[in-house]
């Protein structure tokens, strides 16, 4: 299953929105990952200026380590329990040298419409991004919904928010495509 990693070029600052796996880990073997860091594609991670973690689970947070001296932006929840559950992700992952959390808690205006959203399911600290415009929402929904039957079909309270949003689309983490209302194609 791939996982997407999405950039934000706002004017007021470059945002990457999770920053996937840069390495292989005892812990995660089994799934035999093949790693495309971002630090070996045609990527200019200095160009980066906030992060922004949708939770950090290890596929989430794998590369955090490259934006040391950055912000890094988190629900409180997910940090707390990243840091205090075990079997929760790879806790090395998460307190790289030099990392800069920003916590937050439920929504935050990021950048002028950029919104932090929290929506607990996947995980407790669980939160999208809502990219606010002319129009309805883009929502980057990290893994408040694996699949997009999660979107036709919500069950989580994560999942019914992004639907109450209206959004147009919703860029999914583990899909190259996003999802729209009313289209039932699933990855």
């Amino acid at each position: 299953m791939p996982v997407y990693v999405h950039v934000i070029d706002h004017p007021e600052g470059r945002v990457l929105v999770d920053t996937g796996m840069t390495q292989l880990h005892p812990a995660v073997a089994d799934m035999e990952p093949r790693i495309y860091p971002l630090n070996e594609q045609d990527f200019d991670i200095d160009s980066v200026d906030i992060v922004v973690n949708t939770h950090l689970h290890f596929d989430h947070c794998g590369g955090n380590h490259l934006f040391a001296g950055k912000p890094v932006y988190v629900q409180r929840q997910e940090l707390d329990d990243a840091r205090n559950q075990d079997d929760y992700t790879i806790p090395e992952w998460v307190d790289p040298p030099g990392m800069e959390y920003v916590t937050v808690d439920s929504e935050f205006e990021l950048l002028p419409g950029i919104r932090l959203v929290q929506t607990p399911g996947h995980t407790r600290g669980s939160q999208v991004v809502v990219i606010d415009g002319d129009g309805p929402p883009t929502v980057i929904a990290g893994d408040t919904a694996v699949f997009f039957d999660e979107l036709d079909n919500p069950r989580t309270e994560g999942q019914q928010l992004i639907r109450s949003l209206n959004p147009a689309m919703v860029w999914l983490s583990h899909a190259d495509t996003p999802w729209k209302p009313g289209a039932s194609v699933s990855p």
